[in-house]
């Protein structure tokens, strides 16, 4: 029986605190029938595909149900401030625990009975200041969970528990107690008071969470900013009269005006205006495009020329905009191998540690019989052990790294073409529209016989002018001025005839010439074509009152930014490779000028995807490039598929990376922020498990102040997400 599914849904989960819960979100997501999720802690969101039989709602409610909150998201630009109730929190618990660290670290501010005035000011820092790891850890606790919360909400306790035990059955209250700060436990000694622990290892965890959440919104600052950036309303044409109305209210088939300075409201048609357009929202590139009647144009570009009149082809959801959201969205939202691995370990790692902070106050029991010495080396154990760096070294980096490549053009479809990116050895080519512009040009007219170049250009573009053929239109648009043809004709792949002034003229190939027409070629034109097809060119042969009379040679334009691109393809070890349809010798004089290492030419596009495959049989990874339909299946072959922007849509859907930018230099981009953004994810997590495997033992030995341990544990999670944030910076050659 087969289970039909509705697109993913985004969920904005709410009361997360650490990897942990993301994990446990995600477990009883998945345990509803039918339902796929992943749940992302540093995005706050999970993405949710339902079976039909099953509602958001019923989502929603296994989420609250698990002791979370969860909403579909909020509009961009909805006006919250979610930062809101922590930083109050956060200034509080510091104005109460400033006095009572330094009260409990200089014996020369400690005046007679200043212990039971610490007491008075720490416990509400210990209470309401570290409430929400102990709302989170009783939550948990009630579906027999335990998470990063679990462990500082005990740590806190215990430290708070033990100071009152200390104060008023201890002795530590008697008026005239001092007490001196020590950067390590010191055994056998009397029992005293840990407010300051408690205190300071909740405000160090309150600004290292607080610091963690302003970071991620930073993170995700490049999304936001891109789906706030249509524009609301739009000036439609009515029977020739402007009404201003929203947006959202477009409909496929509306026409309407943008004047300039102003942000296309939709993607569309040109019908009627010239203009230069900034694209530099989309694709990252700061020269404006010029545009006139029949060109497309994206919303939310900018007009920066004249007014424009603009048909809508597509609105709502199916605007570029939107698409590129739900891509980046998704990529955000996905986990890679590496994030897999630190779910796996932060998932035990909990249990693990509350296990180590149990025998650790057993050996110093049975060891030492020093009850104090046994408490703090435990309570140390609990607070240095927070997995909460680990849970966040990967999405972060995977947060920032999607949004910076949304800024520059870059859609990057999951985490795992990250993973892709490092393994890739060699790279596959398609020719037109990526190593070239895609558009044809005429190079040279050479003319024969006593005639003009002009005059065949002319009567060859005459002849041309009702055909569609790349060829045809670059004669068409070469000529400045040509007669009419009265009629026309055309025969598929070899050449037209049309009659012009009543005189029959013939462009195409040499051999339809000669087979088809009985038309001798003499020398001179055999010898223009073979020098325009070494060169890399097309020819044609252009006749009429039964002899050529010139060869007019047509070539696809290198873009000027592929021979960079290719070398640093090189910079980074990997092979190149151009697949095309063309000639052999078109194709090397291409591949020589750019610097390609091998080509294959006249394939066909079942041959494209036969070669990617042979070369992975071959034990080689292989990154596929192309921008048509007869790409698509090279692409989704491919270890890795980068579809160029400017292409079809079958291409972009079986790409793992897309670029707006029609462009071959981003996709050595492309390649360098993905290797980069794993790079970031691998120093993350290095560092996370260091700290945690590092950090523990000496816990354990009690070599560590508590209050030491909160501080370190806090800035280890600052330390990873500002890491992450480091790939803000990341700038295309």
């Amino acid at each position: 029986m087969t289970t039909t599914s509705t697109p993913a849904v985004e969920l904005t989960i709410e009361g997360m605190t650490c990897a942990s819960c993301a994990n446990r979100i995600e477990r009883k997501l998945n345990k509803l029938p039918g339902v796929t999720a992943s749940v992302n802690y540093a995005t706050e969101s999970a993405s949710v595909t339902l079976p039909a039989d099953l509602a958001v709602d019923d989502a929603i409610r296994t989420v609250e149900a698990a002791g979370y909150g969860a909403h579909l998201p909020e509009p961009p630009g909805a006006d919250t401030d979610e930062l809101a109730p922590l930083r109050r929190r956060l200034i509080v618990s510091t104005v109460l625990a400033v006095p009572v660290v330094a009260l409990s670290m200089v014996p020369v501010l400690q005046f007679p009975g200043w212990q039971w005035a610490v007491l008075v000011l720490a416990l509400p820092v210990a209470v309401w200041g570290a409430w929400p790891f102990h709302r989170a850890a009783a939550i948990n606790a009630r579906h027999g969970a335990a998470t990063m919360d679990t462990l500082v909400s005990v740590g806190v306790a215990a430290a708070t528990v033990w100071s009152v035990w200390a104060l008023v059955f201890g002795g530590a209250g008697h008026i005239g107690m001092q007490m001196a700060f020590s950067w390590f436990p010191h055994p056998g000694a009397a029992p005293e008071p840990y407010f300051e622990v408690a205190a300071a290892v909740t405000v160090f965890l309150l600004a290292g969470r607080y610091f963690e959440a302003r970071a991620k919104d930073r993170s995700g600052a490049a999304l936001q900013a891109l789906l706030a950036l249509g524009a609301p309303t739009a000036r439609v044409l009515r029977d020739g009269v402007e009404t201003e109305v929203p947006t959202a209210a477009l409909q496929v088939g509306d026409r309407f005006v943008v004047r300039p300075g102003e942000r296309i409201a939709t993607d569309g048609t040109i019908t009627d205006g010239t203009s230069a357009i900034d694209t530099s929202v989309m694709t990252g590139e700061a020269v404006p495009v010029e545009v006139g009647t029949g060109d497309t144009v994206t919303g939310a570009t900018v007009n920066v020329g004249g007014r424009l009149i603009v048909e809508a082809t597509r609105v709502g959801q199916d605007t570029e905009l939107a698409r590129i959201g739900r891509l980046v969205v998704s990529a955000q939202t996905g986990k890679a191998e590496v994030q897999r691995l630190a779910d796996r370990v932060s998932a035990v790692f909990v249990p693990i540690v509350m296990g180590l902070a149990v025998l650790t106050l057993i050996g110093w029991l049975l060891l030492t019989g020093d009850v104090q010495a046994a408490f703090t080396a435990a309570v140390a154990t609990l607070v240095i052990a927070c997995p909460c760096a680990l849970g966040l070294a990967t999405p972060t980096a995977l947060l920032v790294g999607t949004g910076r490549g949304s800024q520059l053009g870059i859609l990057i479809r999951g985490p795992q073409v990250l993973e892709a990116t490092r393994r890739i050895d060699t790279v596959v080519l398609d020719k037109t529209g990526t190593v070239t512009t895609g558009k044809m040009s005429v190079h040279q007219v050479t003319a024969v016989g006593g005639e003009t170049d002009t005059r065949v250009l002319a009567l060859a573009a005459a002849a041309e002018a009702g055909s569609e053929h790349p060829i045809a239109r670059a004669i068409t648009a070469a000529a400045t001025d040509h007669p009419t043809a009265d009629t026309f004709q055309s025969t598929a792949g070899l050449g037209v005839q049309a009659v012009v002034d009543d005189t029959l003229v013939l462009v195409g190939r040499p051999a339809w010439l000669t087979d088809q027409w009985a038309i001798t070629i003499p020398e001179a034109v055999t010898d223009a074509v073979r020098t325009a097809e070494q060169g890399g060119a097309t020819a044609v042969v252009v006749a009429w009152d039964g002899a050529a009379r010139g060869v007019i040679s047509v070539a696809d334009t290198i873009a000027p930014t592929s021979p960079d691109a290719i070398r640093r393809l090189h910079d980074m070890g990997l092979r190149t490779i151009m697949l095309t349809g063309d000639a052999e010798d078109v194709a090397r004089t291409v591949a020589a000028e750019v610097g390609i290492d091998d080509v294959e030419a006249e394939v066909r596009p079942e041959d494209k995807y036969r070669t990617v495959t042979r070369l992975q049989q071959q034990g080689r990874s292989v990154a596929m490039i192309g921008d048509g339909v007869n790409d698509a299946a090279a692409l989704a072959a491919a270890d890795l598929g980068i579809a160029m922007g400017s292409g079809t849509d079958a291409a972009m859907e079986a790409a793992d990376i897309t670029l707006i930018r029609a462009d071959l230099s981003a996709a050595a981009d492309a390649i360098a922020l993905a290797r980069r953004t794993l790079g970031t994810i691998k120093v993350n997590l290095f560092w996370a498990f260091a700290y945690n495997v590092a950090a523990i033992p000496l816990a354990m030995a009690g070599l560590l102040n508590p209050m030491i341990a909160g501080a370190a544990m806090a800035l280890s999670s600052v330390f990873v997400v500002s890491n992450s944030l480091r790939l803000r910076t990341f700038q295309p050659r």
